[in-house]
């Protein structure tokens, strides 16, 4: 059974002391998406919700998201990131905005979970922007697809059939 690296032998929680690694470039990519109404993908896409432009805040709500997630997640190292991209890709048939976070760094350790939250802090921006029209969204599926650089070398999930 594999160790967990963030529980000391005694039990307790501890951050995991990445001192003697040497940085590394090191790449995620993450994705999730959030399912609506068809009307509510419309007033999205034609930039008709009264509180603005929804992707582009969220856009800027997961970038920042992503540099800030030391901050929420206790374990996470703050990180030298030198990149994020959060893109969306509407999707009228899944009545759906599929979001996808690619974030970069060179560091001591992995940017996978800048690229979870860059995606979650996306999310919860088009449902707390589009709410007052649409309280039955779902954010879903948030996931890691790939990532690459560490000790634990490369990783890219298997598209389901």
């Amino acid at each position: 059974m594999a160790k967990f690296t963030h529980i000391d032998d005694e039990g307790r929680v501890r951050m995991v002391d990445v001192t003697d690694k040497k940085p590394t470039a090191r790449e995620a990519l993450a994705s999730g998406a959030v399912f609506m109404r068809s009307e509510t993908l419309e007033l999205i896409r034609n930039q008709k919700v009264k509180k603005g432009n929804v992707l582009e805040t969220a856009r800027i709500a997961g970038i920042m998201a992503a540099k800030k997630t030391s901050e929420l997640s206790p374990m996470c190292h703050p990180l030298s990131i030198t990149h994020v991209q959060v893109d969306f890709l509407p999707d009228a048939a899944k009545r759906c905005i599929e979001i996808e976070a690619t974030v970069r760094a060179i560091d001591q350790t992995g940017v996978e979970m800048e690229a979870l939250t860059a995606v979650s802090v996306a999310a919860l921006t088009i449902y707390d922007m589009c709410k007052s029209s649409d309280k039955q969204m779902i954010i879903s599926d948030i996931q890691l697809l790939k990532k690459t650089g560490g000790k634990s070398g490369p990783f890219e999930r298997k598209k389901s059939e």
